[in-house]
C-alpha cells in the first residue's frame, strides 16, 4: 500500500470513526416540559421500598424534587404536607423526591416536619436530570393521563387559591 493510500485509508476511518462517534453517542435529554409525559420511575423509598410513579397512575400527582440542606426546599415544607393532606382525599397524591445523599439528614428532617406524604431518594440526582431539574425546589403536577400539566421552578406557597383551585381543576378533570 502506498503512503498516499496508507493516509486516505487512515482519513476515511477517522472520518467514519467519527460520524459513528456521533450518531451513536446518547444525547442529553431535553427538560420535561408541560404536555410531556412524565418519565416513568421507580426509587427507593424512604424509610423503605420503592417508590413507582405507575403506582399512582388516574391520580394527579404532585412531584416534588428536594432536599434537606435547601433552605428553600425546607421553607415550603409545612405548607406543602397541609396541601398534602387537604388534597388527599380529592384523587390528588404528593410524591417527593429527595436528593439528599444523607440518609440520617433525610430521616432526621421527614420525622420532625411530620411529611406523611410518600418520599423516594434520588442521592445521584439521576431521576432528577432525567426530568431536566435544574434548581431545587422542582415540582411537576401530572394530570390523570401521566401529561406534566405544569412545572413549578422554585419555592410556591401551596397554601395559595391559585395553585390549589388548579389542582383542584385537574382533579375534577377540567383541564384534560
Amino acid at each position: 500500500m502506498s503512503k498516499t493510500n496508507a493516509v486516505k485509508a487512515t482519513v476515511l476511518v477517522a472520518i467514519l470513526g467519527g460520524a459513528a462517534y456521533f450518531a451513536l453517542r446518547q444525547r442529553q435529554a431535553r427538560p420535561v416540559a408541560i404536555g410531556d409525559s412524565a418519565p416513568e420511575f421507580s426509587v427507593p423509598a424512604f424509610p423503605s421500598g420503592s417508590l413507582e410513579l405507575k403506582t399512582y397512575r388516574q391520580q394527579i400527582v404532585v412531584l416534588h424534587f428536594w432536599a434537606t440542606w435547601c433552605p428553600p426546599c425546607v421553607e415550603e415544607t409545612p405548607s406543602l404536607e397541609q396541601f398534602a393532606e387537604k388534597m388527599r382525599d380529592r384523587g390528588v397524591i404528593v410524591l417527593s423526591v429527595s436528593v439528599d445523599q444523607n440518609q440520617k439528614a433525610l430521616q432526621d428532617f421527614v420525622q420532625k416536619n411530620h411529611i406523611s406524604y410518600p418520599v423516594g431518594r434520588d442521592p445521584d440526582q439521576a431521576l432528577s436530570a432525567r426530568y431536566g431539574t435544574f434548581q431545587f425546589p422542582e415540582t411537576y403536577i401530572l394530570d390523570h393521563r401521566g401529561l406534566v400539566a405544569e412545572k413549578v421552578v422554585g419555592p410556591t406557597d401551596w397554601d395559595d387559591a391559585r395553585i390549589q383551585n388548579f389542582v383542584l381543576d385537574l382533579a375534577r378533570g377540567s383541564n384534560r
